[in-house]
């Protein structure tokens, strides 16, 4: 295990690191969904919390295979959970915006959750296995997450956009849906903040500005000094996507805020940082 700021870290995945982390982070290759190698290789470690933000994050994915999505999502976050209480450990999931229906956004942690599809059926369903527990738990929920990756292996829909534009390729964005998008680094300095204070519960970690995924896209083209002309407007129904999405979901953040002292980029600020970091790669 290798030393961040007070604590040593140990991430996972399948197979080998696909970030170089150096000497900064152990890693180890576990199978979440192999109870064995949970046992075998977590269990061996002295751990204070565990952070659990692995999922099939795809909306068609999971409703198109449920299974595949019940062991990945629900099983293996059992699995888990179980691991937890034999250690002795905190635990952090990282959930969604997706376990609400859209009816009523921005959502506070007090709303009740009613999940439109089966991905945000399955995330809710490992938050109702954590309320079951008897774990010290906490949930943080997010919205519509957005950064630079490593090497750029995932994209989300600022890079989407970026890489978009730049080739001169017309796009049609929704402009009936809303969210609260979060920086990547914000969401991480909620899930650290969490963890310090030790608080138990849910939060909402996410943005603060609430707007449609068409209004970001402008956002971005201004940022990254981009042809605003290749964006249109369209509306959700014109896309036939296997899931269905949430019309508007985004958070209320003021629970965060108050207990947390959590306080995010505006989205200006976040489009600016996630240009900054690309231009230190050129």
């Amino acid at each position: 295990m290798s030393e961040i700021n007070d604590y040593e870290v140990i991430a996972t995945g399948r197979g080998p690191a696909r970030v170089p982390f150096g000497d900064k982070v152990a890693y180890l290759d576990v199978d979440l969904s192999d109870r064995d190698q949970i046992n075998e290789r977590i269990m061996g470690t002295d751990l204070s919390w565990i952070v659990h933000c692995a999922a099939i994050s795809q909306p068609d994915v999971c409703e198109t295979d449920r299974e595949l999505c019940k062991l990945h999502n629900i099983v293996a976050s059992e699995y888990l959970i179980r691991a937890a209480q034999k250690a002795g450990a905190r635990f952090l999931y990282l959930s969604t915006d997706f376990i609400f229906d859209g009816t009523g956004g921005p959502y506070t942690e007090e709303d009740k959750p009613n999940p439109v599809n089966f991905y945000g059926e399955s995330k809710y369903e490992v938050e109702k296995l954590l309320e079951q527990s008897e774990l010290d738990y906490a949930i943080a929920r997010t919205v519509l997450v957005y950064g630079v990756a490593h090497s750029l292996s995932r994209s989300n829909i600022v890079l989407w956009v970026k890489n978009k534009l730049e080739n001169g390729e017309a796009i049609r964005v929704v402009n009936d849906q809303w969210r609260t998008p979060t920086l990547v680094e914000d969401l991480a300095v909620g899930c650290r903040l969490i963890i310090d204070k030790k608080v138990m519960g849910i939060y909402h970690i996410s943005g603060a500005d609430y707007l449609t995924p068409y209004e970001l896209t402008l956002k971005t083209a201004d940022v990254f000094g981009l042809d605003k002309k290749l964006i249109s407007p369209t509306n959700a129904s014109e896309f036939k996507e296997i899931a269905k999405r949430p019309l508007k979901t985004g958070f209320d953040i003021s629970k965060a805020k108050e207990v947390l002292g959590y306080q995010p980029h505006s989205i200006n600020e976040g489009l600016r940082v996630v240009k900054q970091q690309l231009d230190l790669r050129e």
